[in-house]
């Protein structure tokens, strides 16, 4: 059984900051690609950024040079530091992972979202 827990989301002002965090427990053999997906009413699930176990990160091209992605391996925990944040940041944001169980085989987990809304 493999759970993400996400925190750090809230309301903050146009060119404020917010960081996201995810944190993965259970039993599982190892972790791979972790990363955050965001979701608006009425739009559908786009990558924000990811990051490779080696510690390459991806963004999409909305947040690139505001948001930075980064992961502790000790704490299998990932973070999203977001700066500089715009009204169209404002969307749920999911925690998702690649997560070799101990049985073998790779699963997709995902978080229970986390709101972001950035409004004056």
């Amino acid at each position: 059984q493999v759970q993400l827990v996400e925190s750090g989301g809230g309301l903050v002002q146009p060119g404020g900051s917010l960081r996201l965090s995810c944190a993965a427990s259970g039993s599982f053999r190892s972790i791979y690609r972790m990363g955050w997906y965001r979701q608006a009413p009425g739009k559908q699930r786009d990558l924000v950024a990811s990051i490779t176990g080696g510690g390459s990160p991806n963004y999409g091209d909305s947040v690139k040079g505001r948001f930075t992605i980064s992961r502790d391996n000790t704490k299998n925990t990932v973070y999203l530091q977001m700066n500089s944040l715009k009204p169209e940041d404002t969307a749920v944001y999911y925690c998702n992972t690649q997560i070799r169980k101990l049985l073998g085989g790779i699963d997709d987990y995902w978080g229970q979202g986390t709101q972001v809304t950035v409004s004056s």
